[in-house]
C-alpha cells in the first residue's frame, strides 16, 4: 500500500492518496449504498446512522456518528458532484437543495477513484474555507481518522463481489 498525505500547496487543503486493494466497483458499491456506508464511515468503535442519502448533485448527505460513551457528531451536508465509480464531491457547507449551512466544521471533500495496478487509487482532497479551519481539522486527527476510515472502507469493499 502506498500512502501520501499532505497539507497541499493550497494551504487550506488536506490530502490523502492511497492505492487500495479493492476494485473501483466495490469501493463505489460501499460508497453509494447507505446501508453499506454505515459499515465503514467512521472510526470504530463509533457507529454511523445515515439520516439522509440522495446520491445526486444537491442531494442530502447527512450522517450521525455515535461514540461508545454517548458522544455524537451530527454531520448534515450534501453531494455536489457525482460521477459513478469515479468521483464524489461532498460538502458540509450546503445541505439538501443547495441550502446554505453553518457547519461546526466547514469543508468540501473531493474523492476520486481510478484503477491502478490490481487495485484502485483513492484520492481525498478536503478543502477548508480558511487556514484556521484546516488547522482545526488536522489537529482533531484528520489524517489518523480519515486513514482509519479508508482502512475500514478497503477491508469492507474487499468483501464485496
Amino acid at each position: 500500500m502506498s500512502t501520501e498525505q499532505t497539507a497541499s500547496a493550497e494551504s487550506q487543503d488536506l490530502v490523502i492518496s492511497r492505492v487500495l486493494n479493492a476494485s473501483r466497483a466495490a469501493l463505489w458499491q460501499a460508497w453509494s449504498e447507505p446501508e453499506r456506508l454505515k459499515e465503514w464511515w467512521c472510526p470504530k468503535p463509533w457507529t454511523t446512522e445515515v439520516l439522509a442519502f440522495d446520491l445526486k448533485p444537491g442531494g442530502a448527505f447527512h450522517t450521525l456518528m455515535k461514540g461508545p460513551d454517548g458522544q455524537s457528531s451530527d454531520n448534515p451536508g450534501s453531494f455536489l458532484h457525482v460521477i459513478p465509480q469515479s468521483c464524489l464531491v461532498v460538502t458540509s457547507m450546503l445541505t439538501a437543495g443547495w441550502r446554505p449551512a453553518t457547519p461546526w466544521l466547514g469543508f468540501t471533500a473531493i474523492i476520486t477513484m481510478t484503477d491502478e495496478g490490481t487495485g484502485c487509487r483513492y484520492n481525498v482532497k478536503v478543502m477548508h474555507p480558511d487556514d484556521a479551519t484546516r488547522e482545526q481539522h488536522e489537529k482533531m486527527g484528520f489524517f489518523e481518522g480519515w486513514n482509519c476510515v479508508i482502512d475500514q472502507l478497503e477491508a469492507y469493499a474487499s468483501t464485496l463481489r
